[in-house]
């Protein structure tokens, strides 16, 4: 993105238009710059060679463009006007005491003014690029626009506000915002960054803004969720535990499973079983036993592998029984656990799915595009209760993954267990298509979900 805008600044350069590179990286400002410099000396040359050093660290010769950074009002151009931060000027000549000789690029403000080499060496910069912050109060013809996730609204709207004829957004794909998770990368484009550029504001906001902002961050679903899951993990640790040493291990084995990295998502395993009605004290001997564990480089691995492989369907008997998931999607933690930790999982679990069915209320209201895939919400009272609930399993799910794409459950998951979720949030995506079109749509014998309303 940054060879393109290059590339369309200069042509229009080049047919006599005035044109600005802008961009929200001072390194960028900087490269850029040399950029253009050194091109413009190889076509042009240094006027008898002479130089000046500037604020930016680069240096400059007769024909290049600079920009001010510091108002003074003891520097007037011929016809009155003061030297502002901001202003872009053309030097057009360097004097021996190193003063140097501008002319105004304004055309509102035509004239020429003389800055002293003191002034030069500490506030002045070259301008073909700029900063967003340095764009305002700059008009000129085109300006070409490069859009990274970390742009913030208010800069674009600086930015792409400086051209009358032309403003040209240059959206870069590649550089994820850290400060928010990253997505999928079939899922990036320049309509998603920009649309992530617009919920990015960089403007200060109200105690009010503040609070809902943080209440915003703590109440989604992602940050319930994992809170939950941690707290099942210590809760049910012990039990596990004392499972796996009942199930067949022999004691280095057990001590290598309870020792494992991998004995959370073994942990994580065992819960999704149990929520889909597998009998633990039944299930974890059975895998055990299936094959020696003796050549196995991570026995807990493993053992994750062959209980997801069991247990992704429900046992016999409980064909057709739905699992016992919060919000449609996210196994809850069952079995015996202390008093505390119970109310701490059940606490959560009625935010989650409070927040979905809230999400999905105001989806019902707003109708985005991902919606419309799921159809228009049934008339008939128990077809449009059945409906919300699955239309809640999708907002749940795109809630906790950052999905902003107009399909309804993005393009692709990232790891196991958002592929999971992310399979079930599809099923609820064919269920409530169903429901709308009065199709008695069998869901496989999979998740269920008691989502309430506020």
């Amino acid at each position: 993105m940054l060879d393109a805008a290059y590339e369309a600044w200069r042509s229009d350069q080049q047919s006599g238009r005035a044109s600005i590179l802008v961009t929200e990286s001072a390194h960028a400002v900087r490269a850029l710059n040399e950029r253009a410099r050194a091109e413009r000396v190889v076509l042009d040359g240094a006027d008898d060679g002479r130089e000046i050093d500037l604020g930016d660290g680069s240096r400059a010769s007769v024909g290049d463009l600079v920009i001010t950074r510091r108002n003074d009002r003891r520097l007037r151009t011929m016809r009155g006007a003061w030297v502002k931060n901001g202003d872009r000027w053309l030097i057009t000549d360097i004097r021996k005491d190193g003063s140097v000789v501008v002319r105004s690029l304004d055309r509102r403000r035509r004239g020429s003014a003389v800055l002293p080499s003191e002034y030069v060496a500490e506030h002045v910069d070259l301008g073909y690029a700029i900063t967003a912050h340095r764009a305002q109060g700059i008009t000129v013809d085109t300006a070409h626009v490069i859009v990274t996730s970390s742009t913030t609204r208010e800069n674009l709207y600086v930015s792409m506000t400086r051209g009358r004829d032309a403003n040209i957004a240059y959206v870069a794909l590649d550089q994820p915002d850290d400060s928010h998770s990253i997505p999928e990368p079939e899922d990036v484009s320049a309509r998603t960054v920009l649309y992530g550029v617009l919920q990015h504001s960089g403007a200060s906001k109200s105690a009010h803004q503040t609070i809902d902002n943080e209440y915003a961050a703590y109440a989604g679903i992602d940050r319930l969720a994992a809170e939950l899951e941690t707290i099942a993990a210590e809760a049910q640790r012990d039990r596990f535990v004392e499972l796996l040493l009942r199930s067949g291990l022999s004691n280095a084995e057990h001590q290598a499973v309870t020792e494992s990295t991998a004995f959370g998502p073994l942990a994580a395993a065992l819960r999704r079983a149990e929520a889909n009605h597998h009998d633990l004290d039944q299930l974890v001997p059975r895998v055990v036993a299936q094959h020696g564990l003796a050549d196995a480089e991570d026995v807990a691995a493993v053992l994750t592998y062959r209980i997801e492989k069991v247990a992704s369907s429900a046992p016999r008997g409980k064909l057709g029984v739905r699992r016992r998931l919060i919000a449609g999607l996210i196994p809850e933690p069952l079995g015996p656990m202390g008093e505390e930790d119970r109310q701490a999982i059940d606490e959560r679990k009625h935010l989650i799915e409070y927040r979905a069915r809230a999400l999905a209320e105001e989806a019902v209201e707003k109708r985005p595009a991902w919606l419309r895939r799921l159809g228009p919400p049934p008339t008939e009272l128990s077809a449009r209760e059945s409906w919300l609930s699955e239309v809640s399993t999708v907002a749940a799910y795109r809630d906790r993954y950052g999905i902003v794409s107009e399909l309804p459950v993005g393009c692709r998951s990232t790891n196991a267990a958002q592929e999971s979720e992310r399979r079930r949030a599809l099923q609820s995506v064919r269920a409530a298509a169903s429901v709308h079109a009065g199709m008695s749509w069998r869901r496989p014998a999979l998740e269920s979900s008691s989502i309430s309303g506020p």
